[in-house]
């Protein structure tokens, strides 16, 4: 004789869907015994200043706090570009000629900026000259750009 089709997980199932479908259909059963009023007030739903849903209406006589138009920002805020320093001074740090680039050690702030052989001013630097520079962004971070000896 073959053995029965229907596995454990297959009853399972089954019975979620038979129970369900049984909460629904109590569900619909309890929505007709008890309709409710389908007044327009019955679902207003108010917001308050602090932007939380209530049932109850705003208070006209409150004092309402002005707000200028102009105030208000769109997306994302304007970053505002530090130009205190633009030409700034360090040490190089590391240079590879073979390759065209290394790295300059800033003088005040101890950070270390790429810098490649297209962004020399001068013929070439060498580990540990004193250079002038100006940053700029680049795809991985801040680069060194306008490299010169001191």
């Amino acid at each position: 004789m073959g053995k029965s089709q229907e596995t454990f997980s297959k009853k399972e199932k089954e019975k979620k869907r038979l129970k369900k479908r049984q909460e629904k259909q109590e569900k619909k059963e309890q929505r007709k015994n008890n309709p409710g009023s389908g007044q327009l007030e019955d679902m207003m739903v108010y917001l308050d200043e602090f932007g939380n849903f209530t049932d109850t209406p705003p208070d006209p006589n409150k004092k309402k706090k002005e707000i200028k138009a102009s105030s208000i920002e769109l997306g994302v805020p304007k970053r505002i570009e530090e130009e205190e320093d633009v030409v700034r001074t360090g040490r190089v740090e590391f240079f590879n000629d073979a390759k065209g680039y290394g790295f300059i050690k800033d003088a005040k702030n101890q950070e270390k900026y790429f810098v490649h052989v297209n962004g020399l001013i001068c013929d070439e630097i060498r580990e540990g000259d004193k250079v002038s520079y100006e940053l700029e962004r680049g795809q991985k971070g801040m680069n060194a750009v306008k490299v010169n000896k001191v």
